[in-house]
């Protein structure tokens, strides 16, 4: 059975960090691109941060580009998502995504920047 578990969400200031990590299992971790979405209250989910398998080709939304990095560690079936400098239009529910055949999703973590 597939499954993504997200944490390291929390409360934190204005230009504060934080690092998410999404833990999964039920499948080859190793043999898949990784994403981070989020979703503010009243918005779509949007893309954050994506990885490749290897590890070595990531891609950013322009919104987060230079403050987020996205990483991974395929012996500990792991993706993280490091976020500095953090600002209080970075508040939403963080999600861990995979698509195996088809998309999964994991349970979220909530991120609130305060100003």
């Amino acid at each position: 059975q597939l499954q993504l578990v997200e944490s390291g969400g929390g409360l934190v200031q204005s230009g504060g960090s934080l690092r998410l990590s999404c833990a999964a299992s039920g499948f080859i971790f190793s043999g898949y691109a990784m994403s981070w979405y989020r979703q503010a209250p009243g918005k779509e989910r949007e893309l954050v941060a994506g990885i490749f398998s290897g590890g070595v080709i990531t891609n950013y939304a322009d919104s987060v580009k230079g403050r987020f990095t996205i990483s991974r560690d395929n012996a500990k079936n792991t993706v993280y998502l490091q976020m500095n400098s953090l600002k209080p239009e970075d508040t939403a529910v963080y999600y861990c995504h995979v698509v195996v055949i088809r998309p999964y999703w994991g349970q979220g973590t909530q991120v609130t920047v305060s100003s």
